[in-house]
């Protein structure tokens, strides 16, 4: 488990950031009219939040593809 946690560390914390940013703009800036998709309620923008900023963060970590022998 300690592994897997080890592994995914960057997405996770991505994921953890984005979450919370994704709920301060849905508190902050919102929709007005209730017709954003995204916006128009907390949970919709927090895990959009979530996953874009997993995405993100999981783009710095290094591919074990390529190591040299």
């Amino acid at each position: 488990m300690k592994k897997w946690f080890k592994a995914n560390s960057l997405f996770l914390i991505g994921a953890a950031l984005g979450a919370v940013a994704g709920f301060m703009y849905w508190k902050l800036i919102g929709c007005a009219s209730g017709t954003c998709a995204i916006t128009s309620k907390p949970l919709n923008s927090t895990l959009y939040g979530a996953l874009m900023g997993g995405l993100l963060l999981s783009l710095l970590k290094k591919n074990s593809i390529h190591k040299s022998v």
